[in-house]
């Protein structure tokens, strides 16, 4: 179940851990974008509306999950690389307790939230009813999200990519079967979406956590481990809590964007929310490799090997730059085909087309490389840079600019597309800043 990161070939490694990544972001998108074509082919314009405008509040949700386990996992990884075997048991027992406490918050708070964040959004009139109705499922499904989270953060910490991928295999064939299921001959509308979504997440949490089981791992942490620990707690937290909020800005902002394209139109709300379902595609190959070297970079700084930590973000930062700007060509190459099979509608095949044109070009190679010094930054034990990062390319460049281009010039939905586009480069330059100064290299464990 272990890997050890610190020996070997760097770009090898890292390519042999990031391939099961990529397959499991792969198929993570793949039942998102199933989601999508059954409720547009089902439920038509409003429908496909109706997820786009959903889509963002779970991306919130997801990413403080993923942001909370992130911390657990990057300690995992460092005490691992430190061979501290009860550190290591005691930051497992602790991402557990402290992922079930976290679950429960996010789940109160997304269920009081929703609603006034829907209409706070302005989804069309047309749909808001089916987005209320896919968010009152979906947001019960929350303790499954952090669960598995918290399972395949210890996995990769440990350097084991290919269980998740396992996993999410499962998942996606258990989301995709009933959606057609629930939306299709069941005719359970944006619930039935949302019901397959979250049986598929409980799904993968529980096989997940049955294979941690039987590989032993879980019996060798005592009732002690799994107690509240509030040095742990902190700790994780310390990485966890950064990480969380960079996610989250990310996603908020794209909440803020989403209401302005809303405000265009129902074929446009449509149109955006398709196009960036495509763009995930196109990120897909930079947030691979940037788990994989947030890893390999905080076992390698565990295992006292900053030389090593730095080829691997070099590494890294290739692997990413080649991965997503050959998507993100392709996409834009079949943009128009692309859109018309989640609505044909040629109002939202022009709108969607003209987003992917814009939003899915040369700023691809900035977004790839901020994204990858960010998580390199993770790894050695700077998330701030990460968040500060977060900050400006989300509320500063994406919402300046959308207010700028968008509404105070006219631009109306292709000032926002531009406003996307643009977003991503001082980050890029600020990472790059980061990495080359080489501070990092004497920063300590966690």
């Amino acid at each position: 179940m272990e890997t050890n990161l610190t020996r070997g070939n760097v770009t090898g490694v890292l390519v042999r851990f990031a391939l099961p990544l990529f397959a499991a972001n792969l198929l993570q998108s793949l039942y998102s974008l199933v989601d999508m074509a059954v409720m547009g082919r089902f439920l038509g314009s409003p429908g496909l509306a109706a997820l786009s405008s959903s889509a963002t509040i779970c991306y919130v949700i997801t990413s403080v999950c993923a942001g909370v386990t992130t911390g657990g996992g990057v300690l995992v990884a460092q005490y691992l690389g430190r061979e501290d075997r009860a550190a290591l048991r005691e930051t497992v027992g602790s991402l557990f307790s402290l992922s079930l406490a976290v679950a429960a918050a996010v789940t109160a708070l997304s269920l009081v939230a929703y609603d006034p964040v829907l209409r706070w959004m302005g989804v069309p009139a047309d749909a808001l009813p089916l987005a209320l109705e896919y968010m009152s499922v979906i947001c019960i499904g929350t303790v499954f999200i952090l669960g598995y989270n918290a399972v395949c953060a210890v996995l990769r910490g440990m350097g084991d990519s290919k269980g998740p991928l396992r996993y999410v295999a499962v998942a996606a064939a258990a989301n995709i079967a009933l959606d057609l299921l629930f939306v299709g001959p069941l005719a359970l509308g944006a619930a039935g979406a949302a019901m397959a979504t979250v049986c598929a997440q409980a799904l993968s949490f529980f096989i997940a956590l049955f294979s941690l089981r039987r590989r032993g791992f879980l019996r060798s942490l005592s009732r002690a481990d799994l107690l509240p620990r509030p040095v742990r707690w902190a700790s994780i937290l310390r990485i966890g809590l950064p990480t969380a909020v960079q996610l989250s800005v990310v996603n908020l902002s794209y909440l803020a964007v989403t209401g302005l394209f809303n405000a265009c139109g129902t074929a446009c709300a449509a149109a955006a929310g398709v196009g960036l379902k495509l763009n995930t595609f196109a990120a897909m190959p930079c947030w691979t490799v940037g788990q994989a070297v947030t890893t390999m970079a905080g076992q390698c700084m565990g295992g006292g090997a900053p030389d090593r930590a730095a080829r691997t973000a070099r590494s890294g930062l290739v692997l990413a730059l080649a991965g997503s700007g050959a998507t993100a060509a392709l996409i834009v190459l079949t943009a128009p085909g692309l859109i018309a099979l989640f609505d044909p509608a040629p109002a939202v095949v022009a709108a969607g087309t003209l987003y992917l044109r814009i939003c899915c070009s040369l700023n691809f190679l900035a977004y790839a490389a901020m994204y990858l010094f960010d998580s390199f930054a993770t790894g050695v034990g700077y998330p701030g840079l990460a968040m500060g990062n977060a900050l400006l390319h989300s509320v500063v460049m994406r919402l300046g600019l959308s207010w700028l281009l968008g509404l105070a010039m006219g631009g109306g939905f292709a000032g926002l597309c531009w406003a996307e586009m643009l977003a991503p480069f001082p980050g890029a330059l600020i990472g790059a800043v980061f990495f080359l100064r080489g501070r990092w290299r004497e920063r300590r464990l966690v």
